[in-house]
């Protein structure tokens, strides 16, 4: 095609990938695979953001088609050609190419056979509407910080409660918003109240 970008219409600074060369890319991967099931999704800074939930869904399909855009973007008019825009955070990069690097990393993960324990991807971060718990390993005691008794009780039901309290507390302090409007049983809401109570005390 010789030429992928072009300035933009209207006058401004900057270059946008050209809808042709684009276009003939998507007819060309899709034409490859007919009757499965798939989706072309664009990496944009204004599409929605890349959620747990999404990367579950896209390891579903059969296949995943992601395009980068560069520069400016790419012509306006691609969207007529994919299924979504998707955006993996609220800063700005120079391409999709790092973003889509996190999106295939993300369902790859999620894939059976691909990680050694499958409850790997259960237990986790954003997987459950919260934070993962923290995690510890030996030695028990490293340069004057210990690893919490509650882990060292053998207590399994001790140890459940401690994990809940401390994936709540962490979800709290770094991801409040992913408490908002969120159905909580009465044990979380117990175990909130009991973090509220103590950084009140602390003040």
């Amino acid at each position: 095609h010789n030429t992928a970008d072009d300035v933009p219409f209207g006058g401004k600074e900057g270059m946008v990938m050209k809808i042709e060369p684009v276009h003939r890319a998507l007819l060309s991967v899709n034409s490859e695979v007919p009757g499965v099931k798939c989706k072309n999704v664009l990496l944009s800074a204004s599409g929605v953001k890349l959620t747990q939930k999404k990367v579950e869904e896209y390891a579903k399909l059969d296949r995943l088609v992601l395009l980068c855009g560069r520069y400016e973007g790419v012509d306006e008019r691609v969207l007529n050609y994919i299924d979504e825009e998707v955006c993996i955070g609220d800063y700005v990069l120079s391409g999709g190419e790092f973003g889509s690097l996190v999106i295939i990393e993300a369902v790859i993960r999620l894939l059976p056979g691909v990680l050694g324990n499958s409850d790997s991807a259960v237990n986790e971060s954003f997987t459950s509407g919260i934070l993962d718990y923290p995690h510890y390993t030996r030695p028990r005691k490293y340069d004057g910080y210990a690893v919490p008794d509650e882990l060292l009780s053998g207590n399994h039901k001790e140890i459940e409660r401690y994990r809940r309290r401390e994936a709540l507390k962490k979800t709290l302090k770094n991801r409040p918003d992913l408490l908002e409007g969120r159905k909580l049983g009465p044990e979380d809401k117990k175990i909130l109240n009991e973090i509220s109570n103590e950084r009140s005390k602390s003040k």
